[in-house]
């Protein structure tokens, strides 16, 4: 009987350090720009669109536009894949994906727009 609890809980340990190495390996930190250009995995980036909302090409699906951060550091970031559709609403954006060359590329674009539900003053 305690050699078959000892089984089963080897197998259960087994499964959890599994779970938790796939778990660790598919998280994306958080990094600030000037963190970006160091690491050379994928991360993400929050920051700004600036006044020039960036170019898109609708050729070849590509992306470009300049993201800032709290810092003031700018970054700027290709994109490849079809344009969202509320990327010209957005206030902010996160970038995830590697820094390459002197360029941000993502993979993914997250966007935050401005809300329509306003607080109404009673």
């Amino acid at each position: 009987m305690k050699r078959r609890y000892l089984i089963g809980g080897v197998i259960i340990l087994a499964f959890i350090l599994f779970g938790m190495r796939t778990f660790m390996r598919h998280i994306t930190p958080y990094v600030s720009i000037a963190e970006a250009r160091r690491v050379h995995k994928t991360v993400q980036v929050s920051g700004l669109l600036g006044v020039n909302k960036g170019t898109y090409d609708p050729q070849t699906h590509s992306l470009r536009f300049i993201l800032t951060d709290k810092h003031g550091d700018s970054l700027l970031v290709t994109y490849r894949g079809v344009k969202p559709a509320n990327f010209d609403n957005a206030t902010s954006v996160v970038v995830i994906g590697k820094y390459d060359s002197g360029v941000f590329k993502a993979k993914k674009l997250l966007l935050k727009c401005p809300s329509k539900y306003k607080d109404r003053t009673l």
